[in-house]
């Protein structure tokens, strides 16, 4: 254990937060992504939420500054009638710690393979739908 920093962040979470350079690329998988079959480098988070990952990794990692949208999401698939109403929630959290404006949206299977080319995958027990998020890696500046 460290002070300051939550439990939430497993030392193979934080080994590979520390390890990423800037423009790489992290993303968190809800309950249903098939990250293990994806990833170069798989953490398992089971029984943590997406907002609960997410709160606990933005407060450390910078986003990236120098391209328009550093998070990313998969978008809606076309004529499924649904409302993720835990992108607000990802907006709040992200606002708390580093500039943000929005979301880039992706199409799900164009999701899948920026994906696979993602530095590691985390792999959460979230159960909302579109709960899959990419966040991009910037540069700490002190």
């Amino acid at each position: 254990m460290l002070k300051g920093v939550p439990s939430i962040l497993s030392p193979e979470l934080l080994k590979v937060l520390m390890e990423m350079g800037h423009g790489d690329e992290l993303v968190i998988g809800d309950g249903n992504f098939p990250g293990a079959s994806m990833a170069q480098r798989l953490v398992r988070s089971d029984g943590n939420s997406v907002p609960a990952l997410l709160d606990a990794i933005v407060r450390f990692f910078p986003l990236d500054t120098f391209v328009e949208r550093p998070v990313a999401l998969m978008a809606v698939v076309p004529g499924h009638d649904y409302k993720p109403v835990i992108w607000d929630e990802y907006r709040s959290i992200i606002q708390k710690y580093e500039p943000f404006t929005d979301f880039e949206y992706i199409e799900r299977f164009a999701f899948y393979e920026r994906a696979k080319a993602a530095y590691a995958i985390v792999t959460s027990s979230e159960t909302a739908l579109y709960a899959n998020i990419i966040l991009k890696k910037g540069v700490v500046q002190e």
